[in-house]
């Protein structure tokens, strides 16, 4: 920049100040001036330290004389010597603590700073000290998570409370960052929540740090485990939000602050968030979506955030909302700033202004020198007025520090501002004779700060002291700075500031010298050469004769290599010898003196051979002599001289103009013209210093800009326009404010641009009330009725006149409650789930702002001879927007009585309610049976008991029981149905089928017809002789083979369990399939499992676990055969409830279950009967041919003597095999069954299954099934074989060779 710039920033700081009368003595300046304290320096209201390090409680000030310090403790005198451990800096008030021979927590509390001297008294903040706490995780023990895929899951962190608040995330061992996405996503309070579990969920290390930022500590919590199992995995479902809870919640923030609001939701898929405000539209700019869209965030929160937001979670099942009301609130804040100091001469006038606002509106009390005001001695030139104190002909003496406290429910301010009475001649404060520098046609600066009280007059001169300076082309400043916009040769001279008040005058010579702009007279050229070759560009520049040039070169926008010796640089041209492919790209020179500079740039490309040659198109050149002629006040012509075309036809030229007056540096598009006009009519605006520039453009680029035209001012005028947008709204029920978009500096068209607000109330015969206002977009009319139209006008006005008549709109003052409720309010009842409410419209005027709807309030009050409810329920609300007079009120409860009233509102909020009315929803079809449990279980009869249902919906009247048989395909025989009266709950059937399974169906009937039906399976039990067969131990009624017997209720238990666990009838028995554990269950909780652990374990040995939700048996396979487990059901709740366990049952597992082999159909047995028979077909062509030949064969000798077990002798006359038997050696002693150890023992020569590959000791086929019970070494193979063994058949072994038969 400029020399001249590099002037003393605090010196023009201190002048700008001056004038605006913020004035403070500049002390490091002038020696010997009074001033009365200045706070400089404190520490935040909120001081949070580190209890690791010394304390230090800051307090600076200044003053003159420099004030002496003393602080406060707790509202009590703070006595620093009395106290070992605190020291005072020298020459300030600040303390320092030093904490090696203290506890840091004994200074925790409330200190103020005192600065006084003897022309006043300042005071700090309260500054409330608190060391910083980082407490450590307490100890826990977090049991492993077991959820099913597809189900919700929320992981609680809950870190220690610390100051200031932790930082939360979650990591694994490996100290990465758990990944996280619209399924999964941390909320605000640090909890992990996932929407839907997957499988891949399943980890050990879910772990949550909390990050202390203040000490820079870490602290882990315990890692939570989570398993996620796929057995019966979760169902699609509509959304649901897990986070808020209910429709609707509220939330307070405070203007400025950061607004987070949070949804989180579950569902399957995994829903979409989306956020809307209700009210408005969100602020764009301060406005951002964190967590996958679930948090919306607000930063720098004003009064226009409040209202309604809603976030939208949605799946392609469906959706659901949530409203978050959000009031903003303020704590204190400065409207104009704080207030400022004032410096007066004895005799003036001056007023402190203490402007703030808040929400809720704060209250102002001023104290002088720290001491209440109307405590402090009386002085007739003060005066209190709320926010302003008025000092009239103040004097000597009264100079004085005054506090300003501004406070209201969430926060204060507190202000110091002194008045300083003093009587001081001029001084100019600028250096003598200093001299600024300036390039030609830009705008020169010249500053003149001083100081004095009263505030000097500045008047300045050129040259001679003749005459002072005044209208074009200077400006004056209201900080004594002449300016001149466009400096010419002839400004150059030396200028003198005077500076003059009533106590005497000041003067000082400054010196401004206009030097000539620095130009380029020959520009590089584009260059195409050879390799190998030289190339020089030319750049030859123009400058002042006084200012040092310096010329730079750059390639592609970098500087040139320095060691590279074949780059040349002269004082006009750049020379490359040597070119080489590399070379080729765009040179710029730069030429820059200290005051400005000047580039040009030129492309070089290099080939290999010489280029045939061809006609090169580059950019134009800038168009030049540019002149302006038919001079209007609102237009000119302007007029050029096209550049040189570069073998590309100049298409159009783009005008341009800056304007010097208002934007400065700035140039902006005016209009464009063909390329074949050299001319242009411009339309101007009035008020306006223009510079106008020509562009030209062809195929190939824009060109440079042509030099600047002479500057052109077109003259004030009165507006053309007035301010759009005009609206009138009330803040409060008794205001107006009229608000307005105001005019741009162009639109002005003159200099005292200021708005003329006209208001009348909208009746006939009223009349205009006028306020002009000058800097704002907005006026507050006071005192204003409630709710009442106005008729509104803006118009713009300048030092040159009015604009045009604007046309009036229409306004409302403010809204207040309304104070009638809706007449005649009405329900007719539909049907008995919905209701009809009528009512009247409320007159406007009662109404008392812009009728936004009406809001039905209702409850239902209790349901009819239902008296397990007879408590109110919660109320309910539907909203009609507009204006309605009736509304459906659906989704309501069969056959119950309800209460509703209906109220209007606006704006402002809700007016009263009507007189609750009352109505009644006739009877509906009953709810479903809350159990049906089949007892008493016999050969040909049942006993069915069942609880009424839950939800009634009018009078029960009947119940109708149908119930058909069931056959092994799952298939349904003929219905029986029969009609059972209200008051019955059980029922016996008899004469039916024994050993038939039959499916069962209630159903409840009211006098609007039959409910849902709740339904149960059962089967009859086989007879008795069917029973001893099976071998049924009479002590424990099990069988090898048990079924069960009944499918229990869903619901409840029947009335002989007793009510100490949620679980009941809890039994088991073991089949072919594996054990089948049954039970019933009636408690709230929705994770329920089934544990099971051997009955010997000892130790931490952890019980394995089934996941049953929603079932009520389950089928344990891969048990261990000859083993015994202890078996428990166990219901889950949330993290902090307890468990519930139910009682132990033992299940036995035998070691091996025979199964009897058919051995008829067995393959093997097949094919080596085919082997045999075709044996004995070659044998007897053998014996024939023998025969015929006369020979004899002795087969049956030869058989006697190779006697084989497995085959006995051809019997002679038929030629068939003798029977078929195995060994006898190997079967198991008789009555029993398989050893412990789950084996069967067999002499070596034993020809088992095993041999054949289809036996085996209790182990996995490849299929993964279990076999153990079907196959190995048994009596049962025996008994297929033949009837040798003496052990008595067994039933399932006969029912299996029936089965071979079929």
């Amino acid at each position: 920049m400029m020399e001249w710039r590099r002037m003393d920033a605090a010196l023009l700081v201190l002048l700008l100040g001056h004038l605006a009368t913020a004035l403070e003595v500049p002390l490091d300046l002038l020696e010997g001036l009074p001033q009365p304290p200045t706070i400089t320096h404190q520490s935040p209201k909120d001081y949070i330290i580190d209890p690791r390090e010394n304390i230090i409680i800051h307090c600076d000030a200044k003053g003159k004389p420099h004030p002496s310090f003393s602080w406060t403790r707790n509202g009590t005198h703070f006595d620093i010597d009395e106290d070992p451990n605190v020291t005072m800096r020298p020459h300030s008030g600040t303390l320092v603590v030093d904490i090696s021979r203290a506890k840091a927590e004994h200074y925790e509390c409330v200190y103020q700073c005192t600065a006084r001297n003897k022309h006043g008294t300042a005071v700090s903040n309260n500054i409330v000290v608190q060391q910083s706490r980082s407490p450590l995780w307490s100890k826990e023990k977090i049991k492993p998570i077991v959820v099913q895929e597809g189900v919700s899951l929320v992981l609680p962190c809950r870190p220690p409370a610390g100051l200031p608040p932790p930082i939360i995330f979650w990591m694994d061992n490996y100290f990465q960052r758990l990944p996280q996405s619209s399924r999964v996503s941390q909320s605000l309070n640090g909890d992990l929540y996932f929407s839907n579990v997957l499988r891949e969920d399943s980890r050990n290390d879910y772990i949550c740090y909390a990050r202390f930022p203040y000490t820079q500590t870490i602290q882990q919590k315990q890692p939570i485990t989570v398993k996620v199992l796929n057995k019966e995995p979760a169902d699609e479902r509509r959304p649901s939000f897990l986070i808020p809870s209910g429709p609707s919640s509220s939330k307070t923030v405070l203007r400025g602050q950061v607004l987070e609001m949070e949804c989180i939701a579950e569902g399957l898929p995994t829903p979409e968030v989306s956020w809307t405000k209700v009210s408005g539209d969100l602020p764009a700019k301060r406005t951002s979506f964190l967590h996958y869209q679930r948090t919306l965030r607000i930063v720098n929160v004003s009064e226009s955030d409040a209202g309604d937001y809603r976030c939208t979670a949605r799946n392609q099942l469906g959706s659901v909302h949530h409203t978050i009301h959000v009031m903003v609130k303020a704590a204190p804040y400065w409207i104009s700033g704080t207030p400022r100091n004032l410096v007066l001469a004895p005799g003036e006038n001056g007023v402190l202004t203490c402007r703030a606002n808040g929400i809720p509106k704060p209250s102002i009390t001023w104290t002088m020198n720290g001491e209440s005001i109307e405590n402090s001695p009386k002085d007739v030139s003060r005066k209190v007025e709320d926010d302003t104190i008025i000092f009239t002909d103040v004097q000597t003496g009264s100079s004085a520090v005054y506090q300003c406290n501004v406070s209201n429910d969430y926060g204060y301010l507190l202000s110091n501002a002194f008045v300083n009475v003093l009587s001081e001649p001029p001084r100019v404060l600028t250096s003598a004779n200093k001299v600024y520098q300036v390039i030609k046609n830009h705008r020169a600066l010249i500053d003149c700060a001083s100081f004095g009280s009263p505030i000097p007059k500045i008047q300045w001169y050129k040259d001679s002291r003749s005459s002072i300076l005044e209208g074009d082309p200077y400006i004056f400043h209201d900080n004594g700075t002449l300016e001149i916009p466009i400096a010419q040769a002839q400004n150059s001279a030396k200028y003198t500031c005077v500076a003059r008040n009533k106590f005497g005058i000041s003067e000082n010579q400054i010196y401004l010298e206009v030097k000539e702009p620095t130009r380029i007279l020959t520009l590089p050229e584009y260059k195409v050469v050879q390799s190998g070759t030289s190339v020089v560009f030319d750049c030859k520049v123009k400058h002042d004769p006084s200012l040092i040039p310096n010329m730079i070169w750059y390639k592609d926008e970098g500087e040139l290599p320095e060691d590279d010796k074949r780059f040349i640089i002269e004082s006009d041209s750049l020379t490359i010898t040597d070119v080489t492919e590399n070379d080729a790209g765009e040179y710029r020179c730069l030429r820059n003196t200290t005051l400005d500079s000047v580039s040009a740039t030129a492309k070089l490309t290099v080939v290999e051979a010489t280029p045939t040659p061809a006609v090169v198109s580059e950019r134009p050149d800038p168009p030049t002599d540019l002149e302006l002629t038919d001079q209007e006040k609102r237009s000119v012509r302007l007029t050029w001289t096209p550049g040189d075309e570069h073998n590309s036809p100049i298409q159009r030229f783009l005008i341009q103009y800056e304007d010097s007056l208002h934007h400065r540096g700035h140039w902006h598009n005016l209009t464009e013209v063909p390329g074949t006009k050299t001319t242009a009519h411009l339309k101007l605006s009035p008020y306006v210093h223009y510079t106008f520039r020509v562009l030209a453009i062809n195929d190939v680029n824009w060109s440079r800009p042509s030099a600047p035209s002479k500057v052109f001012r077109t003259e004030a005028a009165a507006p053309d326009d007035n301010p759009t947008g005009v609206h009138g709204f009330g803040t409060e029920h008794n205001n107006l404010v009229i608000s307005w978009k105001p005019l741009t500096g162009h639109q002005s068209n003159g200099p005292g641009l200021r708005y003329k607000v006209m208001w009348r109330q909208n009746v006939e015969g009223a009349e205009w009330m006028t306020e002009t206002v000058a800097n704002s977009t907005k006026f507050v009319v006071s005192g204003t009725p409630t709710f009442f139209p106005y008729e509104l006008k803006v118009q713009a006005v300048n030092d040159h006149g009015e604009g045009p008549e604007p046309a009036g709109i229409l306004g409302y003052s403010g809204e207040d409650l309304p104070v009638a409720f809706p007449e005649n309010v009405q329900a007719i009842v539909l049907n008995s789930t919905l209701a009809k409410v009528h009512w009247n419209p409320v007159p406007s005027k009662l109404i008392r702002g812009h009728l936004k709807g009406f809001k039905v309030y209702y409850w239902r009050e209790h349901e009819h001879d239902h008296h397990k409810n007879n408590n109110n329920h919660p109320k309910q609300i539907l909203t009609f927007s507009g204006n309605h007079t009736h509304g459906m009120l659906p989704g309501l409860h069969p056959y119950s009585r309800y209460l509703f009233n209906v109220r209007v509102y606006n704006g402002k909020g809700e007016g009263p309610h009507s007189p609750t009315q009352e109505f009644e929803t006739p009877e509906g079809v009953p709810g479903p049976p809350t159990s049906l449990t089949v007892t008493d279980t016999d050969i040909d009869s049942l006993t069915l008991e069942w609880s009424p249902p839950h939800v009634h919906n009018g009078r029960i009247t009947s119940y109708t029981l149908k119930y058909q048989p069931v056959n092994n395909s799952n298939e349904l025989g003929p219905a029986e149905e029969l009609d059972l009266p209200a008051n019955k709950t059980s029922v016996t059937l008899s004469n039916l089928k024994y050993n038939t399974r039959y499916k069962f169906y209630l159903n409840a009937k009211t006098g609007r017809g039959a409910g849902p039906a709740i339904s149960q399976e059962a089967a009859t039990i086989v007879d008795e002789a069917l029973i001893s067969q099976l071998g049924v131990d009479v002590d424990t009624g099990k069988t090898p083979t048990s079924h069960p017997i009944a499918w229990p209720s869903s619901h409840r238990p029947p009335h002989k369990v007793r009510h100490v666990s949620p679980f009941g009838n809890v039994s088991s028995s073991v089949g072919e399939d594996g054990a089948l554990i049954s039970w019933e269950y009636w408690g709230p909780e929705k994770n329920v499992y089934v544990e099971y652990i051997l009955k010997n374990s000892e130790g931490e040995e952890e019980w394995q676990k089934e996941l049953v939700n929603g079932s009520q048996n389950i089928m344990l396979k891969g048990l261990k055969g000859g083993s015994s487990y202890r078996v428990r059901l166990v219901a889950k709740g949330h993290h902090d409830q307890p468990l519930h366990l139910s009682e132990e049952v033992l299940v036995t597992v035998p070691a091996v279950v025979s199964r009897q082999v058919d051995i008829a159909t067995q393959g093997w047995f097949i094919g080596l009967m085919c082997a045999i028979a075709l044996l004995i077909l070659i044998l007897l062509i053998i014996c024939f041919i023998q025969r015929n030949k006369g020979g004899k064969y002795p087969v049956k000798e030869k058989e006697d003597a190779h006697t084989d077990p497995e085959f006995q002798p051809m019997k002679d006359d038929d030629c068939t095999f003798g029977e078929y038997s195995d060994n006898e050696d190997h079967k198991p002693l008789k009555g029993s069954r398989t050893p412990s150890n789950g084996t069967v023992k067999r002499d070596d020569s034993d020809d088992s299954l095993v041999d054949y590959g289809e036996g085996g000791d209790g182990q996995f086929n490849e299929d993964g099934s279990f076999i153990g019970q079907y196959s190995g070494k048994s009596a049962s193979r025996d008994t297929a074989e033949g009837h040798e063994s003496s052990e008595a058949p067994s039933p399932i072994n006969a029912m299996n060779s029936l089965n071979s038969f079929v």
